[in-house]
């Protein structure tokens, strides 16, 4: 099944003891009929820092589709991208906010004003992205850099896009933490 995950995710049983409490396939699959075969599988979301941590947590990842962590929270999200289409290297800044508009996140897109890919976007994040197979670009303002499976980017709020140049799907892990910009970089990237 595409974007399958299984996600196995533990909780204490009436004695405290460690128990499964479910085991199975991740229920947030998103897809995108603009970008066909690209598969965004939401494995965990935490809602505050520290972490609720309950004797058996309530399902986090289900309801409307949303890119960015909650406040103070974090994302877990596996990512199948496939081999990047014409149409997407294509898009015009209006339709990149769509795309961007159905990934919950509209405002990220910065393609129209700074990006020289059409998925270039900005987060208000802190991301550790783990390449788990196959290979992809990270497009930055004036550098592209190609990740291999095994490599780590640790995503400082920086302006980039994710273009897979090869011929084979990249899967691609990724943990997203509500952030801040600093008063002076949050001027600095101020219309950019």
């Amino acid at each position: 099944m595409e974007g399958y995950i299984r996600r196995v995710v533990t909780g204490h049983d009436d004695s405290g003891n460690a128990v499964v409490i479910s085991d199975g396939p991740a229920p947030f699959v998103h897809t995108t009929p603009m970008n066909v075969g690209r598969f965004s599988t939401d494995v965990w979301r935490t809602n505050d820092t520290p972490a609720t941590v309950a004797v058996r947590a309530e399902e986090p990842t289900l309801g409307p589709r949303r890119q960015l962590p909650a406040k103070n929270g974090t994302v877990l999200r596996i990512n199948t991208v496939p081999p990047e289409p014409e149409a997407i290297r294509n898009l015009t800044p209006s339709e990149s906010k769509k795309m961007f508009a159905s990934l919950g996140n509209e405002q990220a897109a910065t393609f129209g004003r700074s990006g020289r890919h059409p998925m270039m976007h900005r987060t208000e994040t802190v991301d550790y992205a783990i390449v788990l197979e196959g290979e992809i670009v990270m497009v930055l303002d004036k550098e592209d850099v190609l990740l291999k499976a095994g490599d780590v980017v640790v995503q400082c709020g920086t302006n980039h896009a994710w273009s897979n140049r090869s011929d084979k799907p990249c899967k691609i892990a990724f943990v997203l933490i509500d952030g801040r910009f600093e008063p002076g970089l949050a001027e600095l990237l101020e219309g950019k």
